[in-house]
């Protein structure tokens, strides 16, 4: 019964979502001023309706909704600024590595260049 409700009202989310993108134009698909509001509601929707009837979410009919979203309206969308990923895990553990070793090595050679000027004086 939660599972055909649930089915009901996600179909009700979905056509609200559509009725909300009815006036946004194809140049504005891409723009997240114009469709953050749009997605958001249908994302809420789904997501507060399977709390409220202590459905799972994420789940599998939330996710075709939302991947039919993207299929239907923002699939023309191109990343105008490249995104960052994080380095390889070998490169990271490099990056992190490296100034870790350098303290001891650092530390030493003050002891040592301190030692070596007292030793001068």
């Amino acid at each position: 019964l939660t599972e055909r409700n649930y089915t009901y009202i996600t179909q009700k989310c979905w056509d609200y979502f559509v009725y909300l993108m009815r006036n946004v134009t194809t140049a504005e698909l891409c723009e997240w001023k114009v469709i953050s509001r749009p997605y958001s509601e249908l994302q809420d929707c789904l997501e507060s309706w399977a709390d409220h009837l202590n459905y799972s979410y994420p789940n599998a009919l939330a996710e075709q909704y939302i991947f039919q979203s993207h299929h239907r309206y923002f699939h023309n969308c191109t990343l105008e600024h490249p995104v960052y990923f994080d380095p390889p895990e070998d490169v990271l553990l490099a990056m992190i590595i490296a100034p870790i070793c350098l303290i001891p090595f650092l530390v030493t050679l003050v002891i040592w260049r301190s030692k070596d000027g007292k030793a001068q004086a």
